[in-house]
């Protein structure tokens, strides 16, 4: 696996778990926790990525990044707010869950 490949693994394993540690992404790959570094600060420069130090800290990836970069559109964003307005409380769920996975912002949630 050359470095490129391993960094867009990690990518896809952040944008799946959203959360891991240094260690287990090291062991994942094969590599040490010091290219992880290297790779996680080549990364943090284009990509979303952030470490929290210490106890309970670890790399994380914001909650709305999506690796394929598709999100809904303002305009298509504003249809499913609107849609959540008036719907039925299980529907709102759906619409929610839409906003959420694809939604660009935060603000885009219902």
């Amino acid at each position: 696996m050359t470095a490129a490949d391993r960094r867009r693994a990690i990518l896809e394993a952040l944008s799946t778990d959203k959360f891991t540690t240094r260690a287990n992404l090291a062991f994942e790959f094969g590599v040490s926790k010091r290219t992880i570094d290297h790779d996680l600060l080549l990364l943090s420069r284009k990509y979303p990525i952030c470490a929290m130090p210490g106890k309970g800290g670890g790399i994380h990836i914001m909650d709305n990044f999506r690796l394929d970069g598709r999100y809904l559109t303002e305009e298509q964003t504003g249809v499913f707010v609107r849609l959540a307005e008036g719907a039925r409380e299980s529907d709102k769920r759906v619409i929610r869950s839409i906003l959420k996975r694809f939604g660009k912002n935060r603000e885009d949630r219902v």
